[in-house]
């Protein structure tokens, strides 16, 4: 991505924050990391790593848009996948979480890893987001594909049957 593409980046995610300037600052001066509010510009759906990832690879591909801004958290095991905001939506799923309004999200710049948090696909400042209809198909494809390749000794064994 380019300078501007940074920039405009920036500029973008850094609206989400109560006050963008010393957004900017923190992440330029501080520890690198802002607290910023979901619910406004975008929400974020948080599922565990190895789903997230699987779900990021296949929304990945050339025939489709180039996937929304997406943040792993390599502490936490997780990946954050930012979407339209909507009160309405309700996502369910084991280890499904979703910050919406009245959340607060820790975010690096899309510039460079802070800590554990780091963008898998920064925002670009375009404002666009992951597209929720995509984001589930490839969220079931994906989970789908992890109870298929789950190791045999880990899935629960099924009780005999009788007869």
């Amino acid at each position: 991505m380019s300078d501007a593409g940074w920039m405009r980046g920036v500029e973008w995610l850094a609206a989400a924050a109560t006050d963008p300037r010393a957004c900017k600052r923190d992440w330029d001066q501080g520890n690198g990391v802002a607290l910023l509010q979901a619910g406004r510009f975008w929400d974020v759906l948080s599922v565990p790593d190895r789903l997230g990832l699987l779900t990021l690879d296949l929304l990945w591909q050339p025939s489709l848009p180039v996937p929304g801004p997406t943040l792993v958290d390599t502490a936490a095991h997780r990946v954050g996948f930012f979407l339209p905001p909507d009160p309405g939506s309700r996502w369910v799923g084991a280890g499904v979480r979703h910050a919406r309004r009245g959340a607060w999200v820790a975010v690096p710049p899309p510039y460079r890893a802070a800590r554990c948090l780091e963008w898998l696909v920064p925002p670009d400042g375009s404002g666009a987001l992951h597209r929720p209809s995509m984001l589930e198909q490839a969220l079931r494809q994906a989970n789908g594909s992890l109870a298929v390749w789950t190791p045999s000794s880990r899935r629960r064994a099924e009780p005999p049957r009788d007869g």
